[in-house]
């Protein structure tokens, strides 16, 4: 009788799932709040920390003590970084060989085609993520020690840090980051924190080992390209459609209109913090913003949504069936036919997700469709920005966007492999034509 034995992923959502209980169960305990917690809120909050989404029911800065917070940050850092990263050092520390089953588990948590260098790659990640939070904090602290003192500045700094290089999008404040919409120093810290979080840890590593532009691999070539490109579009168009409403950016000074515009630009793809009230922003904003969302940011990243590479691959493809040609080519280099596959694949599923839990929690809610369908958008894709209805939601609503985060956390094609059944077919059928367009 065959032994069976379970996938990577299936593994992999097993620990998430793990981590996530064992999240609940410590904010669930009096030393970690202030006042007492539904076990509901409890498990949100625990899933959208570990998820990296931000999503809150509570406000984190007051219904958390100082240990609740920790646990937090806790799991953002493990979510971010991977559970798996975490493992392998450990394992490493204590002289264990990493074997083939542990490296295939790794390989589908931070997101890589190849399993080999794994080791490697989550020492030099591990290191640098430690050291560009820390960077980073000392930054805000300049900011932050003058208002706070030193103990809290420091403290507010770190949180920060970790929340946005994480993509978490996880603040202390009631309001977020809307108090610090006109710090330049805020924008500069926490938008680079989050771009360089959001390119993914083989894009760093890339970096960090190749200063020049024509030694990267053509993953990374896309997503500096990209990133770049596609964070001033949604700068130019946050702009555009904001400018004139007095409730968000349109009561402020040019240069602050500018600086909240770039800051919502970056965040929104992946991280989920807000320098201003997003249940006033306009609905054809939202929309936007839904779509910024469903791309989401890199490959390997903390970041969720179909990212970014997958979206350029299909619109690659697009043109490339538009100019009648037949191979795609990006920067020299051709794309495989199973490529394109599997990025139709992935947005189909995400797309379908996306719509069934939408359709889902306005079932269960009474409340307008387009903030509902963003708050379901943000989950799956583990940005985190709300329309300020999180925390009105009913518990059957909650629940629907912890599936979705967790959901969004694996990875839609992740989940697709757990579920579907394995045949080796050693033959094809005869083919046919089908009408289509």
């Amino acid at each position: 009788m065959k032994k069976k034995h379970l996938e990577p992923g299936a593994i992999l959502l097993l620990i998430y799932l793990s981590v996530i209980l064992i999240g609940t169960l410590l904010l669930k305990l009096p030393v970690s709040e202030n006042r007492p917690l539904s076990w509901t809120d409890a498990l949100f909050t625990a899933t959208s920390a570990f998820t990296v989404t931000g999503l809150a029911v509570v406000d984190t800065g007051s219904e958390f003590t100082i240990l609740g917070e920790m646990v937090i940050l806790l799991l953002i850092q493990l979510g971010g970084l991977g559970i798996m990263s975490f493992s392998v050092i450990v394992f490493v520390l204590l002289g264990k060989r990493i074997g083939i089953k542990q490296r295939l588990i790794v390989q589908q948590a931070l997101g890589q085609l190849h399993f080999g260098g794994v080791v490697k790659l989550v020492r030099n990640l591990l290191l640098f993520s430690i050291a560009i939070e820390l960077i980073v904090a000392c930054f805000l602290a300049i900011d932050w020690v003058p208002q706070y003192g030193f103990v809290n500045g420091m403290y507010y700094s770190i949180f920060h840090s970790v929340s946005a290089f994480n993509n978490a999008g996880f603040g202390l404040w009631p309001d977020n980051m809307v108090q610090h919409a006109d710090s330049l120093i805020v924008t500069i810290g926490i938008t680079s924190l989050i771009i360089l979080g959001g390119l993914g840890f083989t894009v760093l590593v890339d970096l960090y080992e190749h200063r020049s532009f024509r030694k990267w691999s053509l993953h990374t070539k896309i997503m500096i390209t990209a990133t770049a490109g596609l964070n001033v579009f949604a700068f130019i168009m946050f702009y555009l459609l904001e400018h004139t409403n007095n409730n968000t950016i349109g009561g402020m000074p040019l240069f602050d209109q500018l600086q909240a515009s770039w800051f919502q630009a970056v965040t929104t793809r992946t991280a989920g913090f807000n320098s201003i009230d997003m249940g006033a922003i306009n609905s054809q904003t939202a929309f936007f913003m839904m779509m910024l969302m469903f791309i989401g940011a890199g490959s390997g990243s903390a970041a969720g949504g179909i990212k970014l590479t997958t979206f350029i691959v299909m619109a690659a493809a697009m043109i490339t069936y538009i100019q009648g040609k037949k191979d795609i080519h990006m920067f020299r280099r051709t794309i495989k036919p199973e490529y394109v596959i599997r990025v139709l694949s992935i947005t189909m599923i995400a797309f379908f997700t996306v719509m069934t839990g939408t359709f889902l929690i306005n079932v269960v809610e009474d409340l307008p469709f387009l903030p509902l369908m963003f708050e379901a958008m943000s989950a799956f894709a583990t940005v985190g920005l709300s329309m300020n209805l999180t925390p009105i939601l009913s518990d059957l609503g909650k629940g629907i966007l912890i599936v979705l985060m967790i959901m969004g956390k694996v990875g839609p094609l992740t989940l697709a492999y757990i579920f579907a059944k394995k045949h080796d077919t050693h033959f094809k059928y005869p083919s046919e034509d089908v009408l289509t367009g």
